[in-house]
């Protein structure tokens, strides 16, 4: 059924999505746009504690997501099921569940709203929204990976503030 879903949004390919689309994608690589988005809290004194936060948030998420359910789930990108679907990116390397971009994505979203950013955190969803999406129009990731990222994104911005929580509470004691 996945495969199915992944079609259809394939149908809806157009040029200037094609081009794009991947511009979209570019901004997760690697958690870029979120990574920028930590040094720039971390270096401007008054937003200092949603960086940290956000970095927990980052570090969690790698280590949740990228190190251990995606190894643990191994599970095969779509592009290798239907290899007659032409690419626009690179072949990601990586498994496939969770969607890395789209965890990195909501765990910045869910520690930049825990942290009280009450404006940053809109447009941060608006933009891991047009990420997650991008995944599927790419055909790199199922609909099922990109709701996991969503989950496991979301708990590790939890988590992350949680922490960041928990070390202050330390701190002053």
């Amino acid at each position: 059924m996945e495969i199915h879903i992944l079609d259809m949004i394939q149908n809806l390919r157009t040029p200037i999505g094609d081009v794009v689309v991947p511009l979209i994608t570019r901004l997760g690589d690697a958690g870029i746009i979120w990574i920028i988005l930590t040094v720039l809290l971390l270096i401007i004194p008054k937003t200092r504690k949603t960086g940290v936060i956000m970095m927990a948030a980052l570090l969690v998420d790698v280590l949740l997501c990228n190190v251990l359910i995606k190894n643990l789930v191994a599970r095969t990108r779509p592009f290798d099921v239907n290899t007659a679907v032409q690419l626009l990116v690179a072949k990601p390397r990586d498994y496939s569940f969770p969607s890395g971009h789209t965890a990195a994505s909501f765990a910045s979203v869910t520690a930049l709203y825990l942290a009280g950013e009450k404006k940053m955190w809109k447009a941060a969803l608006v933009l891991a929204v047009l990420i997650a999406l991008s995944r599927l129009y790419l055909y790199v990731h199922y609909p099922t990976d990109i709701i996991g990222g969503v989950v496991f994104g979301s708990l590790s911005g939890y988590l992350g503030y949680k922490i960041v929580e928990w070390i202050q509470k330390k701190k002053i004691k």
